[in-house]
């Protein structure tokens, strides 16, 4: 497969021949040897070019996937036997990356002593590949991409208000509702308003679009917009935590989920060679979350809180890629 592969990346044996350090005989006979296996031509050869068949285009898809899969076998190992070092590049969201990730790095830093870490925090869109980050931290429903990614955490989202503007302004009853509200939106494109996905109690999925007259691209803005009683918020609940807790902020719309398909992801640019320092910060962050982020368990421990060793997760399983 290898063989197979290297010759379809390079476009001829002898290319395929020089990078693995071997004859352009043995490439030949070792192509020649898989097609009797597998009882298929897998390549049309004349001397000036090749070109794949119907099942050799099938069979090097299904032959880069198994071979990518061991290339990550083979890097976990690596990343438990060489200790991690270099430097590390991770753009983060701002508000999350400085209340949950920041407060963990003294304790990566004892850890792994030798990787230089340097953190991006920003809420800007982040091209990884061209401004040399090794990854990012991103809070989405992430589309199809060129990018790998793991899921670190879910991100349960709360539709909240302050008491005081629930008190002028009553509390909405279903999503249709919002409408008569003043929301605080994170858009100005599009004249004020964006759209809020949710899931009913009853599991119907549905959307509204809301406006309102205050807009912020920031989240903590929106956050402190809420609470001094400017409007409705759609917030995270890593971000309002606190807030819901001492009652400055007040959840509504109960029984109705507004977290549809948003995770919080490590991505980064491919799964091949994935260096030991991308992938121990991938999998402490994965440790420190837990399967049950600690923000969201009915109590947070105040050394959690405060980015301290908190209490091992309840469950020793991971995120999965």
């Amino acid at each position: 497969m290898l063989v197979f592969s290297k010759v379809v990346q390079t476009g001829s044996l002898s290319a395929a021949a020089r990078e693995l350090g071997v004859s352009p005989a043995v490439v030949s006979r070792t192509l020649a040897a898989l097609e009797s296996h597998l009882g298929v031509r897998l390549l049309n050869r004349t001397t000036r070019s090749l070109h794949l068949t119907g099942e050799g285009a099938s069979y090097y898809e299904s032959s880069s996937r198994i071979l990518a899969e061991i290339d990550e076998a083979d890097a976990a190992l690596t990343a438990r036997r060489v200790e991690p070092q270099g430097v590390l590049k991770v753009a983060l969201p701002a508000s999350f990356g400085h209340k949950h990730i920041a407060p963990l790095i003294p304790r990566f830093a004892a850890r792994f002593p030798k990787i230089e870490l340097a953190l991006s925090l920003s809420d800007r869109s982040i091209n990884l590949i061209e401004e040399g980050f090794d990854l990012a931290i991103r809070i989405a429903e992430l589309k199809d991409s060129s990018l790998a990614a793991r899921k670190l955490a879910p991100n349960r989202r709360v539709v909240c208000a302050s008491p005081d503007y629930l008190r002028e302004h009553g509390s909405p009853k279903t999503p249709q509702d919002l409408a008569k509200h003043n929301c605080l939106v994170a858009s100005w494109d599009h004249g004020f308003a964006m759209t809020w996905d949710y899931k009913s109690p009853a599991g119907k999925r549905g959307s509204m679009r809301v406006t309102g007259r205050y807009a912020c691209d920031n989240w903590e803005v929106l956050r402190e917009w809420a609470v001094a009683g400017l409007g409705v918020a759609l917030k995270s609940t890593w971000d309002v935590r606190k807030h819901l807790e001492d009652g400055t902020l007040v959840p509504l719309l109960p029984g109705y989920d507004f977290g549809t398909d948003v995770g919080i992801y490590a991505v980064y640019p491919h799964r091949r060679y994935l260096p030991a320092k991308t992938r121990v910060f991938i999998d402490f962050l994965a440790e420190s979350f837990g399967p049950e982020p600690y923000w969201d368990l009915p109590t947070v421990p105040a050394a959690a809180a405060a980015g301290a060793d908190k209490p091992a997760p309840r469950s020793k399983s991971r995120a999965v890629l």
